[in-house]
């Protein structure tokens, strides 16, 4: 009997437990064990910490959001940060015992679900001799390699029913109101929302905004009786002094925490155009919820797809959406670059041919 081991890392996104009922169920169909994995590589750090997964153990977990297993920003096993008997946090490699634990308990393969900082762990491991199956998942749809990653259209959903109800106050007050969503480098959620959810502006890494062209816009607004404005900002966009705004950083985190280009842009605008300017960051609750319809099916799909390829011991590669079919990407090629908006793509220019600016 094969055993198969599961873990979810990195952020999380609605479609996690989808991928874990698709992957038991499909084990369980050819007569595996099915291992999950808590806090991404927890379980294969401390073995109590695996979890016996069963299809009557994850029966209706598909419409729910999160993840059974449990996730985190901070469980690379390449550089885990430990804390010593002094209270010091050291950073240290712990991956040879998360692979010495994996040859413990006779596993077939690791099927890892996660981002790109996530499946670049994955790989490492897959060169270390551990037979590794990616899953992409991350809302900001950012991964070259697949069409489209599941949590993203959810994560625009929310989005796009936020900006919907900030239009009734934004006109009830003739304010301006500023969104700022998530995406890092890759502008698609802004993009996306802010086309269906008709914003007058729409900021994304990608494009290079001026300040003072926004506001023209809201301005030109006054002029044909429209009051109020709708601003959607990717929070990794940039102005055209460059550099992005960031948070303080956490240890054990391997890249930077963007946020507040939101609140800038609102008080650039409060300053240069005299309007009620107020701004508000959707942080985490696009992370949430029930997955839309789409993420649960291809969720799923994923989750199948990945026990397809342990079965004909395709390893090192990644599950990838090439529509309408799912293929197998190698993880090197998978990491190798993130997706970003292209500039002349059908959804910039339909932004554009709407009149929503684009800050350039």
């Amino acid at each position: 009997m094969k055993k198969i081991v599961i873990s979810t890392g990195g952020g999380d996104a609605p479609g996690l437990n989808a991928v874990i009922y698709a992957v038991t169920k499909a084990a369980n169909l050819r007569g595996w064990e099915v291992y999950g994995s808590r806090s991404g590589y927890k379980g294969l750090l401390d073995l109590d910490e695996l979890v016996r997964l069963s299809p009557e153990k994850v029966a209706d977990i598909t419409p729910t959001g999160g993840t059974i297993l449990g996730s985190t920003n901070k469980g690379n096993p390449f550089a885990m940060p430990v804390e010593n008997l002094a209270g010091d946090v050291q950073i240290r490699d712990v991956s040879d015992r998360v692979l010495s634990n994996f040859k413990r308990m006779g596993f077939h393969c690791h099927i890892a679900v996660g981002g790109d900082g996530s499946l670049e762990i994955a790989h490492r491991f897959a060169l270390k001799g551990m037979p590794v199956i990616g899953i992409p998942k991350t809302i900001d749809n950012d991964l070259e390699a697949t069409v489209m990653t599941f949590g993203f259209d959810t994560a625009v959903s929310t989005a796009t029913e936020a900006l919907d109800k900030l239009h009734s106050t934004a006109k009830s007050h003739d304010r301006v109101m500023v969104v700022e969503v998530m995406g890092r480098e890759s502008g698609w959620i802004a993009l996306c929302s802010g086309i269906s959810g008709g914003a007058d502006v729409i900021l994304i890494p990608e494009i290079t905004f001026n300040i003072e062209k926004v506001c023209e816009k809201i301005n030109d607004n006054e002029l044909h009786d429209k009051h109020y404005a709708i601003v959607v900002v990717a929070e990794g966009a940039q102005t055209g002094e460059g550099g992005v705004i960031c948070k303080e950083g956490e240890v054990g985190r391997q890249e930077v925490l963007l946020g507040g280009i939101g609140e800038w842009v609102a008080g650039q605008i409060r300053k240069i155009t005299g309007k009620d300017t107020r701004s508000l960051v959707l942080g985490h609750l696009q992370r949430g919820g029930s997955p839309t319809t789409f993420d649960r099916l291809l969720a799923l799909r994923f989750g199948a797809a990945a026990v397809r390829l342990a079965e004909a011991g395709t390893f090192d590669h990644m599950v990838a959406l090439a529509s309408p079919e799912m293929t197998a990407v190698p993880l090197e090629v998978a990491i190798k670059s993130r997706k970003r908006v292209p500039l002349h793509c059908d959804k910039v220019l339909t932004a554009r041919e709407i009149g929503i600016c684009l800050g350039d």
